[in-house]
């Protein structure tokens, strides 16, 4: 969660943030942080790129996670979670990466490790997540289906 509060911060916005604010914060940055703006000032062009790029993640992020883009993918994803088997997981730091074999990889954030322990040593890893996980923790799609 740390990532989220993080990017949370770097925009100025709280968790109610809707998509809506979160698109007129992020359209403010870029038209005070664009490198265009800074084409005389070489030293000023690469901050701003830095910073643009920064805050070009951020958004991106932010949208991912938020429910109503979530609701807007909840077909897709309960599709997933159902019927698609996991073939990978890794846990890294409080983030679970879970690899679908219809070709999409959810991260789910704040999972504590003995949780995770627990889905490795699940009789059925896939079980497990569906009561556990999937709809426990807040998730995002880092890639989209490819209908394998």
């Amino acid at each position: 969660m740390k990532r989220i509060g993080d990017y949370r911060r770097l925009l100025g916005v709280t968790q109610t943030a809707g998509l809506k604010e979160l698109k007129t914060v992020y359209r403010g940055f870029m038209k005070d942080f664009h490198p265009d703006k800074f084409h005389e000032n070489d030293s000023q062009k690469s901050a701003a790129e830095e910073k643009s790029k920064a805050i070009i993640e951020a958004y991106h992020f932010l949208v991912s996670i938020d429910p109503e883009t979530q609701a807007a993918n909840l077909e897709q994803y309960t599709a997933t979670i159902t019927t698609s088997t996991i073939i990978d997981y890794q846990h890294k730091g409080v983030t679970l990466k879970v690899n679908f074999l219809d070709g999409s990889i959810y991260e789910y954030f704040n999972v504590p490790r003995a949780m995770y322990i627990k889905l490795v040593n699940a009789d059925s890893q896939g079980r497990f997540a569906r009561r556990h996980i999937f709809n426990s923790f807040v998730y995002r799609n880092v890639t989209k289906s490819t209908g394998v």
